[in-house]
């Protein structure tokens, strides 16, 4: 975690940023100060950041009402599928012989041990 002094409208802030971050606010503290010197005066802290705040926010909804809208690309048809292959009659048949036994382990199991 690093700190950061952005000097704004004439005071000194301290902000606390990630490591590698501190180019990027302070050139967003520029911005601000860029800003709240336009407004001038002796106005508080508050008011100064208010009105810094509100300028940029007019900014941002211009520039969003200003941009163009995005474009819809068309997706293509999915590719239609492949027929299914023919199943070898050898292989049907072991599959359904399978299928018997495990039904009648099933039921074995579901009747429990057999008592003698």
């Amino acid at each position: 975690m690093s700190n950061v002094s952005l000097p704004i409208g004439g005071r000194n802030f301290a902000v606390s940023c990630a490591d590698g971050e501190e180019a990027h606010i302070e050139m967003l503290g520029r911005m601000i100060d860029e800003r709240a010197r336009k407004i001038g005066g002796q106005q508080s802290e508050t008011r100064m950041l208010l009105f810094a705040a509100l300028m940029m926010a007019d900014e941002l909804h211009e520039a969003h009402r200003a941009s163009p809208a995005p474009v819809a690309v068309p997706t293509p048809p999915p590719a239609p599928a492949p027929a299914p292959a023919e199943i070898d009659p050898a292989v049907v048949d072991r599959v359904n012989t399978l299928a018997e036994r495990i039904e009648k382990l099933a039921v074995a199991l579901e009747q429990g041990p057999v008592s003698a």
